[in-house]
C-alpha cells in the first residue's frame, strides 16, 4: 500500500482570543506569539462585565493585542452583545457549538480554564465557526421569527374560544369550518351583544353558510351567559390585537426584504413556497450560499440529512436527522405538506416515498429535495426553477421492472397473473 500525501493545514493562529461568556461576566483568554523565545506562546486571562463599556474597553485590549480572531461559545444569547460588538469593531468573529469544545474529562472545569481550553482548541484550528448571518438577515430573521410566536399566540387563543363556547354549549364549530371567518364572528360579536335567539343568531350567517341556517340555529341553541360573554369578549380582542400585530409584522418584513425580493421572487417558483415561507427561509439561510460549499453541506446543516455514524465497519444509530434550525425545519416541512397535494414532481416524490416509509421520512426527504434548489437558485442568480413534472419517475423507470412489481403486488393480493401483449 502506498502513503498518499495529505495537505493538513496545521497553520495555528498566532494571536487568538476565546471568550467563556455568562450572563453578568465573561472571561477572556488570549495567546499571543512570546517575541523574546519563539516557539513559546504568551496567555492572559480576565474577566469582564457584559455591560456595553466594559465590552468595548476589552475589545480595545485585544486591539492593542493584536488579535485577528475571537471565538465564543453559542451560550443561550448572552454571545450576542459580545458577538455583535466586537464585529462591530472589525475582528473575525467565530461562534462555536459547546459541543465541539467540550472540556477534557478528568480535569477541573471553572469559567477560567474552560476559556483557556478554548482558546487552545482555536489556535490550532480545530473547530468551525457556527454560521451567523450578516445584519440585514438577523434583523429579518428577528421578524419572521416573531411572526412565529404571534401566529401561534393568535392559534392558542382562537383554541380557547372554541372551548369555551363547548362550555357554553354552543357548537358552532361543528357547523362552521372557519370559527373566525366572517359569519363566525359577526355570532360572536352578537352573542357578546347579549342576543340569545338561536334563529336572529344563525341569520347572520353570509355567503354559501346560509345553505345550514337549520343546523347553525341547532348549534347556537345552548346556555350562553353574561360570563361567557365577558370571557369571549376578552378573548376576541386580545385574537384581533395579535392579528393587528401580525399585519405591521409583514409590512416590516416585506420592507427590510425588499433587497433581496429577486431571491424570494424566484424561490415563490418552487411548488409549495409563498411570501410568508420565502421570507422565512431567507432568513434563517441568508441569500449567500457560499458559506455551504454544496446542497449537502446545506442539508447537512439544517439537518435534513441522515446522520453518519459507522464503528468496526458496520453503520450504526437509525439514520435519524438528529435537531437542527426549528424555525427552518418547520418552514421545510409545511412546504413539503403543500408540495404533496400538487401534480408536480415534488409532489410525486412525497406520495412515491409515503406510499414506501410514511410521511415522515416522506417529508424529510422532500424538505432536502426542497433545499438543494434553494440552493441552487441562491448560488446562481442566473438560475430559474423547473419542474421536472409528475412522470418523471415513470418516465425513467424500466418497464420491466414495473410490470414485476405490479404482478409482485397482484400476487400477494392472492390473485394469479398471466400476462399477455394488446392486439
Amino acid at each position: 500500500m502506498l502513503l498518499e500525501q495529505k495537505r493538513d493545514r496545521e497553520e495555528i493562529i498566532s494571536r487568538v482570543a476565546a471568550l467563556d461568556i455568562g450572563k453578568a461576566s465573561l472571561v477572556c483568554c488570549v495567546r499571543v506569539p512570546d517575541g523574546a523565545s519563539p516557539g513559546r506562546r504568551l496567555q492572559e486571562v480576565q474577566t469582564y462585565s457584559t455591560m456595553t463599556r466594559s465590552l468595548a474597553g476589552m475589545a480595545e485590549r485585544l486591539r492593542g493585542l493584536g488579535v485577528t480572531r475571537v471565538v465564543m461559545e453559542a451560550t443561550s444569547d448572552y454571545w450576542k452583545p459580545a458577538f455583535y460588538l466586537l464585529e462591530a469593531y472589525g475582528f473575525e468573529v467565530w461562534l462555536v457549538n459547546a459541543r465541539d469544545v467540550k472540556h477534557l474529562p478528568g480535569r477541573p472545569k471553572t469559567d477560567k480554564l474552560d476559556a483557556v481550553w478554548l482558546c487552545k482548541v482555536a489556535e490550532r484550528q480545530m473547530i468551525r465557526p457556527s454560521f451567523v448571518p450578516p445584519p440585514p438577515i438577523r434583523m429579518l430573521r428577528d421578524l419572521t421569527r416573531y411572526r412565529v410566536d404571534l401566529v401561534a399566540q393568535a392559534g392558542a387563543e382562537r383554541n380557547r374560544v372554541e372551548k369555551l363556547l363547548e362550555d357554553a354549549q354552543i357548537k358552532l364549530s361543528v357547523v362552521v369550518s372557519d370559527l373566525f371567518g366572517v359569519s363566525g364572528r359577526a355570532m360572536m360579536a352578537a352573542l357578546i351583544a347579549g342576543r340569545r335567539d338561536p334563529k336572529s343568531l344563525a341569520q347572520l350567517a353570509r355567503s354559501s353558510l346560509r345553505r345550514k341556517i337549520p343546523a347553525l340555529e341547532e348549534a347556537l341553541t345552548g346556555h350562553f351567559s353574561d360570563h361567557h360573554a365577558f370571557l369571549l369578549g376578552k378573548m376576541i380582542a386580545r385574537v384581533e390585537a395579535i392579528e393587528a400585530d401580525i399585519a405591521e409584522v409583514d409590512a416590516r418584513i416585506e420592507a427590510q426584504l425588499a433587497p433581496f425580493a429577486e431571491a424570494a421572487a424566484r424561490l415563490i417558483e418552487i411548488p409549495g413556497i409563498g411570501p410568508a415561507a420565502a421570507a422565512a427561509i431567507i432568513a434563517e439561510i441568508g441569500v449567500d450560499m457560499s458559506r455551504f460549499p454544496t446542497p449537502a453541506h446545506l442539508a447537512g446543516w439544517a439537518r435534513f440529512a441522515p446522520g453518519v455514524k459507522e464503528s468496526a465497519g458496520r453503520k450504526k444509530g437509525s439514520g435519524s436527522t438528529g435537531h437542527g434550525n426549528p424555525y427552518l425545519a418547520r418552514v421545510l416541512g409545511q412546504i413539503a405538506v403543500s408540495a404533496a397535494r400538487t401534480n408536480t414532481f415534488l409532489g410525486e416524490r412525497y406520495r412515491r416515498i409515503a406510499r414506501r416509509r410514511g410521511a415522515k421520512r416522506a417529508i424529510v426527504a422532500v424538505g432536502r429535495s426542497v433545499l438543494t434548489i434553494i440552493w441552487h437558485l441562491l448560488a446562481d442568480p442566473e438560475a430559474r426553477f423547473r419542474d421536472l413534472g409528475a412522470d418523471f419517475y415513470l418516465s425513467r423507470t424500466d418497464t420491466e421492472r414495473r410490470k414485476r412489481n405490479h404482478v409482485s403486488q397482484l400476487e400477494a393480493l392472492g390473485y394469479r397473473v398471466t400476462l399477455e401483449l394488446a392486439a
